[in-house]
């Protein structure tokens, strides 16, 4: 079967993912496409190669019109300094009591936005209205699904409660419809990892100073093997956690794995190792 390797030695995000896909061989004009058939609007995405400490990768992400007197297209979100990619505390969810009679969220730039909120239906909505093969929309929703949860959980709300920012709902569903969409470009029919480096330390975000994992990211990782060393921050975003825990076999190696394809996609953050999440794609025996 093909098989892709996900070797997450320095986490995992959405846009990390993506980034990781379109070097194995996605068209990025394609993608964009795909894309833009959701019917989302205020964004820009971003894609360019760089070097992380001497591997050449694809830097990908989603450049928010609502931030874009802030950030450059490169340096999209670096101000977050806990954050991998662009998606974690964009999209953290709120339920409904937040800020109860205010009329806005903030999220993590300081913005007050004055926007409705969007729950589950409402992604889901925009999800099935696409015109995208079925079986991509029902896997996204399951990650959103496994996401939503996870935050509910976190907060003791109902799940039909929880909200996630309007700027961030953007870039979460194309972080998720968008990885879906490269796996079945690519033709990929099972997914297992490595163990999940999550980093270390504590992230400051919507609801104060919370320990890395942060708690959705924690609930997200239930089952799945990881592990923290010194390297300080959030590496595995809860978008990235989601994706993991819906699509993939997660710390397990595949069997009679041989692999032609090698592809890495690129964190925002500069570390002390190679910030990039590392693609093996190839054939191997269905994972049991």
């Amino acid at each position: 079967m093909k098989t892709l390797y996900l070797d997450c030695f320095s986490g995992i995000s959405g846009n990390m993912f993506i980034g990781m896909l379109i070097q194995a061989g996605v068209p990025f004009e394609a993608f964009k496409q795909a894309m833009a058939s959701l019917n989302l609007t205020g964004y820009d995405l971003v894609c360019h190669s760089v070097n992380k400490l001497g591997i050449q990768s694809i830097y990908y992400n989603v450049l928010l019109d609502a931030e874009r007197h802030d950030h450059g297209a490169h340096d999209h979100h670096e101000h977050h300094d806990h954050e991998q990619g662009h998606e974690h505390h964009e999209h953290h969810a709120h339920h409904g009591e937040e800020l109860a009679g205010q009329g806005h969220l903030v999220d993590m730039t300081g913005h007050h936005h004055h926007h409705q909120h969007r729950g589950l239906p409402e992604i889901t909505k925009i999800i099935e209205g696409a015109p995208i093969e079925d079986d991509i929309k029902a896997k996204s929703l399951a990650v959103f699904q496994a996401l939503a949860e996870a935050e509910a959980k976190v907060h003791g709300v109902p799940v039909d409660e929880i909200h996630f920012h309007e700027v961030g709902a953007i870039d979460c569903i194309l972080d998720i419809v968008g990885t879906v969409w490269c796996l079945k470009y690519l033709g990929i029919e099972q997914i297992a990892t490595s163990p999940l480096h999550a980093g270390s330390g504590f992230v400051r975000c919507a609801h104060g100073i919370m320990p890395v994992p942060a708690p959705a990211t924690a609930e997200l990782l239930a089952g799945i093997p990881w592990y923290a060393t010194d390297i300080k921050g959030e590496l595995v975003t809860p978008t990235g956690a989601a994706l993991v825990k819906v699509l993939a076999h997660a710390g397990v190696r595949p069997k009679d794995f041989v692999y032609d394809t090698v592809a890495y996609g690129a964190g925002t953050k500069d570390l002390t190792i190679p910030n990039v999440v590392r693609g093996f794609i190839g054939q191997a025996g269905e994972i049991s």
